[in-house]
């Protein structure tokens, strides 16, 4: 990874903290997005001390706004003239529904169409000299919710965070799939995957943890080999568009092989957006 530049989002905690720490390890400059100037600050630090001599960089953004989202991602895309590798891994659960200032429910905002935006803003860097990798974290919890693209706010459903949290899931799922096709012979590749359950903030800060077994989570180190993996590895240089748990590919729900709803979860997100790849 010497010499490559890494675009990772929610990279200050859990996986996302250690695939960057890794991935720096290994010779990658990291630009990292961070919500916590605090933990930010301190997540660069790291950055410098474990691969000193090298540009690292965080940028500031809530990314679950829409003008948060493509400022950003101007802000990265200023920052290099080519991103070798894109991580969105930035997630958040809301235990009560949230709606933004753009009338977006907050989960659906935060963990599908940031994922959406930032990608859009950034595909002319990753396209830029060559191969590049997109790799977009997803959960197994996206098995446990039907997906509904009528109700992607959940205005029509009673709102539960963790069938939210699940949804969104599969949308990042049913993304990577129309993404990869899109993205064909560019030298692009875009894949998703499982992390597992890690013992991390995510759930803990929504109030959901207390009921989910501990004593099952694996810790942050294991899951972000996964991530790692698809983002370094020359086994998966050419494979798109694929879904992987365990470094191995795996199938996802029936709902997230569906071409038609990838499709049209395409189509709702450009209109949300205003955007498009």
């Amino acid at each position: 990874m010497r010499g490559k530049t890494v675009v990772i989002t929610g990279a200050t905690s859990g996986i996302g903290e250690v695939t960057a720490l890794r991935l720096a390890q290994q010779g990658a400059r990291i630009l990292l997005t961070a919500r916590d100037q605090a933990r930010g600050d301190d997540m660069l630090g790291n950055l410098r001390a474990v691969a000193p001599g090298v540009a690292h960089g965080v940028f500031y953004a809530d990314l679950s706004r829409l003008a948060e989202m493509k400022r950003v991602a101007r802000e990265l895309a200023s920052a290099t003239a080519k991103i070798d590798v894109l991580i969105n891994n930035a997630g958040a659960v809301f235990p009560k529904r949230q709606f933004t200032e753009d009338g977006l429910e907050a989960t659906f905002a935060t963990n599908h169409l940031a994922y959406f935006v930032l990608t859009a803003l950034l595909v002319a860097r990753l396209t830029t000299g060559g191969s590049a990798r997109i790799v977009n974290v997803s959960s197994g919890v996206h098995t446990m919710d039907k997906l509904d693209l009528d109700d992607l706010q959940w205005q029509r459903r009673r709102y539960v965070g963790f069938h939210a949290y699940s949804q969104s899931k599969s949308c990042n799922i049913l993304f990577t799939r129309e993404l990869a096709r899109r993205l064909e012979g560019t030298g692009v590749t875009a894949n998703a995957l499982r992390p597992g359950f890690v013992r991390t903030r995510l759930f803990r800060r929504s109030g959901i943890l207390m009921w989910l077994p501990l004593l099952w989570a694996i810790s942050p180190g294991e899951g972000a080999a996964t991530t790692v993996y698809l983002a370094t590895s020359p086994e998966v240089a050419s494979v798109s568009g694929q879904f992987f748990y365990k470094c191995r590919l795996a199938t996802p729900a029936p709902h997230a092989c569906s071409d038609e709803n990838a499709r049209r979860l395409w189509q709702i997100s450009e209109e949300l957006s205003g955007l498009g790849v």
